[in-house]
């Protein structure tokens, strides 16, 4: 039987690179790894994107939607390498993104509940299903590739 995990920003700020503005996972709420992960991300009119995108009627742009589930999908990545140790070393790539649909807006006020299943791993590709819900409506989906790859040379 597989351990669950949940784990705050402290833990997110371990295993990814990013930081403000750019970091889009708030909290994991619920891991199990090598399997899935169910996160989220609190949005509020702050966020920066909102002021651009579009002036009066705020919308999370989808490429940012994308990026979010992408991040929540490493978090489960690193737990699932084979020695999670050695991830510290390696720096998590796109290298696909399949069948994106964007379906709901997403807003200021909103929680972006990110969901990543379907783990599969062939040499250094990772590839996952990955769904963004706002209050459980479908906002968008995806099929997602990364490359880990070691971060000397990059």
């Amino acid at each position: 039987m597989s351990e669950t995990l949940s784990f705050g920003i402290q833990e997110i700020l371990n295993i990814l690179p990013h930081r403000y503005p750019f970091l889009l996972v708030d909290r994991v709420e619920e891991m199990v790894v090598g399997e899935r992960i169910r996160a989220y991300k609190n949005l509020t009119f702050n966020e920066s994107f909102f002021q651009g995108h579009f002036p009066g009627v705020p919308v999370m742009p989808g490429v940012l939607i994308i990026e979010a589930l992408a991040q929540a999908g490493v978090i489960l990545v690193a737990h699932s390498f084979p020695d999670m140790v050695d991830f510290k070393n390696k720096i998590s790539l796109f290298a696909g993104i399949e069948k994106a649909r964007f379906r709901t807006p997403v807003r200021p006020g909103d929680r972006l509940d990110l969901e990543c299943s379907n783990l599969t791993h062939k040499m250094q590709f990772w590839k996952m299903d990955a769904r963004a819900y706002v209050n459980g409506s479908l906002a968008a989906d995806a099929r997602l590739t990364a490359a880990v790859m070691p971060k000397e040379g990059m």
